[in-house]
């Protein structure tokens, strides 16, 4: 454990051995902050871990034996890019939680000089708001987080939707569609979906083995939901339940019975679950402004909201590490040709290593 100090604050690091005893005490922190989305409860550095291999470190400011900030931290690595210092992974929320200033630059400066032992190509502080300290760069553009205010019922809901959204989701219940809700049961029915769609859309599949610790790390909080016509999986999702707010991190569906809007029934059904558990916002995800995914999303109702990523670059640009970049187009392409069987063996090494 390395300690720092600044007048009467003292900045602590934790690493892979000493961090998980903290844990509770983040977590009240986090809570008391006012960040109700599960995407921001420090128990994920442990999912990480445990999932994806990642090296789980944590900054937190302390002053008179009070937490007053916290800034989590994944290191994520690959012989084929290198390594990313990462606020946070997969999840939809990273960076600093504090409610002062002078600390949260305090942690954005230690996170700098982590970044530098440890060799990191880049720090990058995936936030929702603004973190001016000199050696980061802002980026506002990328990306926008895709919520919607729920009502206080599933008729109203059904009500404020457009109409097409709801003739989509009367066609989708011609079908007699089955949902099942559960955990680790519908885990290989959830990841035969998600890995398909994953080939198809050219990016390299996640391993079961997050979401497997996904379930057992948040067992009241996060479960699956699966659409099946007959017997056959055509659609699921992940979904994370905190308090208030329900995200859906992961979700795909068939794209050969895309004609039986089975996308529709899920994400209907998934909005009347957090509705009945007295949900007050539902996350759809990050999305890239007037991209499919975002349009898919806004027509539920949901509205962009800033996403504000910070970036010490060291050995690497913005651009390095994004789909959009030309390098990356042909690999797209001849994805989208593999067998999925053979995707699901080396997309996850791939995959853990992509910040």
């Amino acid at each position: 454990m390395h300690i720092t100090l600044s007048n009467s604050i003292r900045i602590r690091l934790y690493d892979e051995k000493t961090y998980r005893q903290r844990l509770p005490a983040w977590a009240d922190f986090v809570r008391a902050s006012g960040r109700s989305q599960l995407s921001y409860d420090p128990a994920w550095l442990s999912v990480l871990e445990q999932g994806l291999g990642h090296v789980p470190y944590v900054l937190e400011a302390e002053e008179d034996h009070e937490v007053k900030g916290i800034l989590p931290l994944a290191l994520v690595r690959s012989p084929l890019f290198g390594k990313f210092l990462v606020s946070m992974p997969y999840v939809n929320y990273g960076g600093v939680i504090s409610q002062d200033v002078e600390i949260m630059r305090l942690l954005a400066e230690r996170a700098i000089e982590l970044a530098e032992r440890l060799d990191s190509r880049t720090l990058e502080l995936r936030q929702e708001y603004e973190l001016h300290h000199p050696g980061l760069i802002t980026c506002r553009e990328m990306k926008v987080h895709m919520r919607l205010a729920l009502p206080d019922s599933t008729e109203n809901l059904w009500k404020q939707l457009h109409s097409k959204v709801r003739n989509q989701i009367r066609k989708a219940e011609k079908s007699a569609p089955e949902l099942a809700w559960d955990g680790e049961p519908l885990l290989d029915e959830f990841y035969d979906v998600f890995s398909s769609n994953m080939r198809d859309l050219g990016t390299p599949v996640y391993s079961r083995n997050l979401f497997r610790a996904v379930l057992r790390q948040f067992p009241d909080r996060a479960e699956i939901c699966v659409v099946r016509l007959g017997k056959t999986p055509v659609a699921a999702g992940l979904i994370l339940h905190g308090p208030g707010v329900t995200e859906i991190p992961s979700a795909s569906s068939l794209r050969r019975y895309n004609s039986s809007c089975a996308n529709m029934i899920l994400y209907w059904n998934v909005l009347v679950r957090a509705i009945q558990r007295g949900q007050t916002s539902f996350e759809f995800g990050r999305s890239s402004p007037a991209s499919p995914t975002y349009k898919f999303k806004a027509q539920w109702g949901a509205r962009p909201y800033p996403s504000v990523w910070h970036y010490h670059l060291r050995a690497a640009k913005l651009s390095d590490m994004r789909p959009e970049n030309p390098r990356y187009q042909r690999m797209i392409k001849i994805w989208k040709r593999l067998p999925v069987a053979l995707t699901r063996i080396i997309g996850p090494p791939i995959v853990r290593g992509i910040p």
